[in-house]
């Protein structure tokens, strides 16, 4: 588009723009006459999708502001009254964390769907992303709202939306829902009802604290050994989040009393001032938390991101040191723990995980008799197998995950629960030290029975509408030149997810490798990123010592990581990205 383009496409945007500070900041960009900068805020719409909206705040249709926002729930609110009869009397659940525009976004939601006639739940003060999935659930709500950008730097906010099973949108919602949007008349014209004139007319609806005592209660019965523990030292952070109350909370009521929080990251804060990126895996992120545990001597650490729904762990090895679990050994930890020590009055347990988390679930799930399940990246889709499962077949879910630090356990939230899966964590802990062990000590029982699996993750970002095509390049590339085998393993089997045979259409490659490998790419759904995942099994020797057989493994694993990046390049990877 050349300048003439931008400027009338900036200047119909100005006409429509409610937000008198995104006014003067486009204002501002079209003084300085900042052509690029504008060219990608109009590169598109914002795209609503399975999982809602997400992007930079800011003026223009391919940023997160208040425009975007408004509209968005008017086209959300009438498709929920084309498609849910009782939505006038069911309502939508509205939550919100503590970011940058979180609140000002959160009452515009409340107000466009009061305006529409529908009741809206509000949640009055901060609340974290697992507590709206469970009031949609607990209040038989039509739909849920959650103004979050989850772990993106700080720059980001987002809009995910909850269906009324309590899990987040599929098909055919998701496009049925962007559908209504592009009706949705200009920004300036949509109703609002004003908060007060809501809450007079009953359409603004303050969410009770029995609520989310509610949801205390209903985590607390996930424990298994339910005991707690007075000597087991445990370090907490928040992240700058919304999580911390509420692991404080759960963590009291357990009995976890020798309970430390990272002071300097425990309040919402939307600056994420000591972090540049509010995420538990990202570089430097956990160094406030390694510093509090030694203080206290700590011998475990758990970590949420910024709207607790994700759950890192680091815990102590033989030698005393911190070290981080993978989201795949936190997974295999807890599915394990919760399907052999749980309940055993289960009728067929369910395990679900995704394609580009670990095959180790599997073996256990198929070695232990329980149904199990691999669907696309992305809990809404764990979700959702789960409830048609139960559906069709009368399976009970036990247990999902994704290796991206996402957890559920049990049906209390229909999304992973950072909070939840902290709480069981700690209940894993407790136990493993009632019997004389560690947690590392319990991840090697599991391993000597059904295997050691090394993986990794290699993530390449490119920004903007370039990159967007840069990514395209590189997966269609890998499409057109399938490689015999990588890293000196055979390439025994493609699987194209973009054909939709076996799973909804999704642009996803896995290489199955000789021996048990896999190595899975695909572009990610909320950042300008290519993603590639790494995995491989090793066979322990009787009696060999188990981080001889991790060495090994973690050799092979980076030859491996070493030969597809290469591929990579040759099939439209740039040499920049990281």
């Amino acid at each position: 588009m050349d300048a003439t383009g931008l400027k009338e496409k900036a200047e119909a945007w100005l006409r429509a723009d409610p937000d008198a500070a995104t006014v003067a900041e486009l204002r501002d960009v079209l003084a300085r006459g900042d052509l690029a900068d504008l060219a990608d805020r109009f590169a598109g719409d914002l795209e609503f999708g399975t999982a809602g909206l997400r992007g930079v705040l800011g003026a223009g249709p391919n940023r997160m502001n208040r425009a975007v926002v408004r509209r968005t729930t008017a086209g959300l609110a009438r498709y929920l009254k084309a498609t849910v009869p009782e939505v006038t009397t069911r309502g939508v659940v509205v939550g919100r964390d503590g970011r940058r525009m979180s609140a000002e976004l959160a009452e515009d939601t409340a107000c466009v769907l009061a305006a529409e006639g529908i009741p809206a739940h509000v949640f009055p003060s901060l609340a974290p992303t697992p507590l709206i999935a469970f009031a949609t659930l607990h209040l038989n709500a039509a739909a849920g709202v959650m103004v979050t950008a989850s772990h993106n730097p700080p720059e980001y906010n987002g809009y995910k939306v909850y269906w009324g099973n309590g899990a987040q949108i599929i098909p055919p919602h998701d496009k049925g829902i962007a559908e209504f949007i592009a009706r949705v008349e200009p920004a300036n014209q949509v109703e609002l009802l004003a908060p007060t004139e809501a809450h007079a007319r009953g359409l603004w609806r303050d969410v009770p604290d029995s609520l989310g005592e509610a949801y205390l209660d209903a985590i607390l019965k996930l424990r298994v050994h339910g005991r707690g523990s007075e000597s087991l030292s445990i370090v907490y952070t928040a992240m700058h989040g919304v999580g911390g109350v509420w692991m404080e909370r759960a963590m009291e009521r357990a009995g976890f009393h020798n309970f430390h929080v990272v002071a300097e990251q425990h309040q919402p804060d939307g600056a994420f001032p000591t972090v540049r990126f509010p995420n538990p895996e990202e570089p430097g992120a956990m160094d406030l938390s390694l510093a509090t545990a030694e203080r206290v001597k700590a011998g475990l650490v758990l970590a949420n991101d910024p709207d607790a729904d994700r759950l890192a762990v680091m815990v102590r090895d033989g030698a005393g040191r911190l070290r981080m679990l993978t989201g795949n050994e936190v997974g295999v930890l807890l599915g394990h723990y919760v399907l052999v020590q749980g309940p055993t009055r289960r009728s067929k347990p369910h395990l679900v995980t995704t394609i580009v988390s670990s095959t180790q679930l599997g073996d256990i799930a198929r070695e232990l008799g329980a149904a199990y399940d691999e669907v696309l990246t992305g809990f809404k889709w764990i979700a959702n197998r789960a409830i048609a499962r139960e559906r069709e077949e009368g399976t009970q879910f036990v247990f999902g995950y994704e290796e991206a630090l996402g957890y559920s356990v049990g049906t209390v939230t229909r999304d992973k629960d950072g909070v939840g899966a902290a709480l069981v964590f700690a209940d894993l802990a407790a136990w493993c030290e009632s019997r004389g062990n560690t947690v590392l000590g319990y991840l090697e029982e599991i391993q000597r029975r059904f295997g050691l699996y090394v993986s990794a993750q290699r993530n390449f970002t490119f920004p903007g509408a370039e990159g967007a095509q840069v990514i395209s390049r590189i997966m269609e590339g890998m499409r057109r030149s399938v490689p015999s085998s990588v890293g000196g393993l055979p390439v025994r089997g493609v699987l194209d997810y973009k054909k939709g045979e076996r799973l909804p259409p999704s642009n996803v490659l896995a290489f199955e490798l000789e021996g048990g490998g896999r190595v899975t790419a695909r572009p990610s759904g909320t950042e300008p990123k290519i993603k590639y995942y790494f995995e491989l099994k090793e066979t322990l020797g009787t009696g060999e010592p188990v981080e001889a057989a991790r060495a090994r493994g973690e050799a092979r694993l980076q030859k491996l990581i070493e030969a597809f990046i290469a591929l990579a390049r040759e099939r439209g990877q740039p040499e920049v990205g990281a």
